[in-house]
């Protein structure tokens, strides 16, 4: 049945506040959940994150009084569904094992936005990326094992494969070359507006992650790893951000925000085999459903539109996380070399031979780079390296083990 999220009530806005015991939730316990439930608790941490800074940056940008309590009203409210989301996660799960989970969120979300996405432009968006974040699992596995001696299958179970992607040295680029084309909000597909969001909200929470647990590694490889990665999830925060139409309003973007939240929340509890969880979901559906209808009002109020002119009336196919392995390989053994310059992704042999790429690698990998030293380390202290090959070898020959 068609769910029309601007005709369903939610819980009306005054009675959403809950006491701190509702909000210190039980944590899932690691050895038992689903790899795919911690990949919704932390995608939808992120998103959470995402609406709230916005709302601040939406609050410091205005001078009505009244539009700025009914922001800060709702943002409180939000903030509690984020501690309540964050705190499902237990305290026995170490930074790295949480950091592999990150990085599930990220190949699996992103191949399931790209295979799913009507625009061409932002799929190649979507498909470049997903090639840097699979590589980047394959790194943080190797260390994973290296300094806790814990298997990332363990985490990620077999539903993501785990090897090398587009090698991570590789993908330190120029900032100028990770700005991309944003789309007409005009004429773009809701689907692309809505999937520009999320994953612009998944990739921000990576990035605010490794920046304040970067530095908690004792060794100094993992230090250094973090730190590498860290900077490649800024430069994929660029690389999406500016995917958005900066013509928007701040009533727009409002709206696509809260619209987004009860789309991802629909589509999370559609899927959720949790039961303490699903009802964590359906909560907040029934919280976001009324945060909508609210931006409907401010949008009517102060720029005369209906929000069924900028978004549908019916919610778009849920967003599923599940294997996306064979799509994965599609991907890699076509754009794995493939590099970014401007706008445009090209293969080596239209890319530029000399230029900033060149120049920028060479200031940043000028001495040992810590993605490439965490393979070499695990190598000798472990023997090989970590993989998880799921389809057979590697679909790309020269990444093959031997």
């Amino acid at each position: 049945m068609a769910f029309n999220p601007f005709r369903e009530r939610g819980i009306p806005i005054e009675k959403q506040l809950r006491n701190w015991q509702e909000l210190n939730v039980l944590p899932y316990d690691k050895k038992a959940v689903h790899p795919y439930t911690r990949c919704r608790v932390i995608l939808m941490n992120g998103i959470e994150a995402e609406g709230n800074w916005f709302s601040h940056q939406f609050a410091r940008h205005c001078e009505d009084l009244d539009l700025k309590r009914q922001l800060a009203l709702t943002r409180r409210i939000e903030q509690q569904q984020q501690k309540t989301i964050n705190w499902l996660a237990p305290a026995d799960e170490s930074t790295l094992e949480m950091t592999i989970g990150y990085e599930q969120v990220a190949v699996d979300l992103t191949a399931y936005l790209a295979s799913t996405e009507p625009d061409p432009y932002v799929k190649a968006v979507l498909d470049f990326a997903l090639l840097e974040d699979f590589d980047h699992l394959y790194r943080y596995a190797n260390l994973l094992e290296m300094a806790e001696g814990k298997k990332a299958d363990q985490v990620t179970g077999q539903f993501t494969e785990i090897t090398v992607g587009r090698p991570t040295a590789k993908e330190h680029r120029h900032p100028f070359d990770d700005v991309r084309r944003h789309y007409d909000r005009k004429t773009a597909h809701p689907l692309t507006q809505l999937h520009t969001l999320t994953i612009v909200a998944g990739e921000q929470q990576t990035m605010n992650f490794y920046m304040n647990v970067g530095n908690r590694p004792q060794e100094m490889v993992g230090r250094g790893l973090y730190l590498e990665i860290a900077q490649i999830e800024e430069q994929h925060v660029t690389h999406y951000e500016s995917l958005l139409d900066p013509g928007a309003s701040w009533f727009e973007r409002l709206l696509l925000h809260e619209y987004n939240e009860v789309y991802l929340y629909h589509s999370m509890m559609e899927q959720e085999d949790h039961p303490r969880i699903r009802q964590i979901w359906e909560t907040h559906l029934a919280q976001e459903l009324e945060h909508l209808r609210l931006a409907g009002e401010l949008l009517r109020r102060h720029e005369k539109k209906e929000p069924e002119e900028l978004l549908p009336a019916e919610l778009p196919e849920p967003i599923i996380f599940q294997s996306n392995i064979d799509y994965v390989r599609e991907i890699m053994a076509r754009e794995t070399s493939y590099n970014a310059f401007e706008t445009e992704f090209l293969p080596p042999d239209k890319f530029p031979k000399d230029g900033r790429y060149g120049e920028y690698q060479n200031i940043v990998n000028a001495d040992e780079v810590p993605s490439e030293l965490v393979i070499q380390q695990h190598q000798q202290q472990v023997g090989g390296e970590y993989r998880q090959e799921l389809r057979g070898p590697h679909p790309i020959e020269g990444f093959r083990m031997h």
